[in-house]
């Protein structure tokens, strides 16, 4: 097993996340060297791609393919269309009251600049040809977690950030912005990728650099020897349980 198959086996053996880790490709052009044989998709959202692939598709998206515009402006693949930038398109899906709130939340989108990314390239992790740009990972909020505990320890305990509108969950915040700004970033989810995939109620999404791999997961390896596996034992919930005899809440027992 080579040390990119074991830390992308290890990162979803730890974190114990039901589907696959996505590893995310940015290419500059449209040569697909090493993604020969890989599914070419079309009018697909970017969100879609990411269901596609954490359920074990290779999946290519060229910028001509990628339907939903607000993702294809981040990613500076075509202009925002007037009813979005206005913020009128979101006042029309019920998303915000007024448009200047709208207007606002595309106004302080993070984009990439126009020509820096061509086609997108998505796989679960452990299929990636090497180290991807980004890592997106959609999961129970408790098994993501983990992740950016690990990034509080490389970071010296420095508070960790989101950086969201609760909207382009998929492509702004776990994609766009690990990409630019080469740090860790979490979600609740969006409007978007929670209508137009299998995204569940109980899941959320984060994503990382590429190059944050290993570092996390030497943190995660030493949180499965104690804290984790402590924390998942729930024991002093089952104690005030027991010693009240209070009913236990659904869904208490950890599957890892």
């Amino acid at each position: 097993m080579s040390r990119f198959d074991y830390l992308s086996t290890r990162l979803k053996e730890i974190i114990c996340v039901e589907s696959d880790p996505v590893g995310v490709f940015l290419l500059e052009n449209r040569s697909i060297e090493p993604f020969n044989g890989w599914e070419r998709v079309t009018r697909h959202r970017y969100c879609q791609a990411v269901m596609k692939a954490r359920r074990g598709a290779a999946i290519l998206l060229d910028k001509d393919d990628l339907s939903c515009p607000a993702a294809a402006a981040a990613f500076g693949f075509r202009p925002l269309p007037h009813g979005l930038a206005s913020g009128e398109g979101l006042v029309g899906f019920g998303i915000v009251e007024n448009a200047e709130t709208g207007r606002t939340m595309f106004d302080q989108m993070p984009q990439l600049s126009s020509g820096t990314v061509n086609c997108l390239a998505l796989s679960p992790l452990e299929k990636a040809p090497r180290l991807p740009e980004v890592v997106v990972i959609e999961g129970e909020p408790e098994r993501l977690m983990w992740l950016v505990l690990a990034d509080l320890n490389l970071a010296r305990g420095a508070r960790r950030h989101a950086n969201t509108a609760v909207l382009q969950a998929t492509c702004v915040d776990a994609t766009v912005i690990p990409f630019k700004e080469q740090r860790l970033n979490f979600s609740l989810g969006c409007y978007g990728c929670r209508e137009a995939t299998d995204l569940a109620p109980n899941e959320t999404v984060l994503g990382f650099p590429g190059a944050m791999l290993e570092p996390l997961v030497q943190v995660l390896d030493s949180l499965s020897k104690k804290a984790i596996p402590r924390s998942r034992t729930k024991a002093p919930y089952r104690t005030l349980v027991e010693r009240n005899q209070e009913p236990t809440v659904s869904g208490e027992n950890a599957r890892c």
